[in-house]
């Protein structure tokens, strides 16, 4: 009886060590992850904002020549939008404006005149779920967006994207 009584006291004693060296083993992944976590916010803090500013600027100087060189696949829902102005001026102009709207988010000093140009450049942009309605949305119903009205409300991403680029307008120890 006493033997058994020892051999089951051996394994509760192992069974505590497994158990001790399990939370200490989890204790220290823990420990880990949080370095990891710790390294990988403060990578993304140092580098989010300018990787937000030359994605929204790739974006307008792409679209913006698209629509100076006459390949946008947007200019028929342009045109039709704005049919009070002549398509082969405006067009072209909407791309300039586009374009400058792309170099300025790149030039850190040009932020603010980024966002100048920006807002009403997406009061146009959101025209077409006003005035063309029948393109932008399926059935009558604003829940069923068409691919052109998709196309359009991802602006929002664009607008918040500026919002979170314009917040670091007054940072001046970051390059470009």
């Amino acid at each position: 009886m006493r033997r058994i009584e020892q051999e089951r006291s051996k394994t509760d004693y192992s069974e505590r060590i497994e158990h001790y060296l399990f939370i200490e083993l989890f204790a220290f992944l823990i420990m880990k992850l949080r370095e990891i976590d710790k390294t990988i916010t403060i990578w993304l803090g140092h580098y989010g904002v300018k990787a937000l500013r030359f994605s929204v600027a790739i974006v307008f100087i792409w679209f913006g020549l698209l629509k100076v060189v006459d390949y946008s696949p947007a200019t028929v829902l342009v045109t039709e939008t704005v049919y009070w102005f002549n398509p082969s001026w405006f067009i072209p102009f909407l791309g300039w404006w586009e374009i400058v709207i792309g170099f300025c988010f790149i030039f850190r000093p040009l932020i603010r005149v980024a966002i100048a140009l920006l807002a009403p450049q997406m009061i146009g942009t959101f025209l077409p779920l006003v005035l063309l309605p029948h393109i932008t949305f399926q059935q009558g119903s604003f829940l069923l967006p068409t691919l052109e009205g998709q196309y359009i409300i991802k602006n929002l991403v664009i607008i918040a994207a500026a919002m979170v680029i314009g917040a670091t307008a007054r940072k001046h120890h970051e390059n470009l």
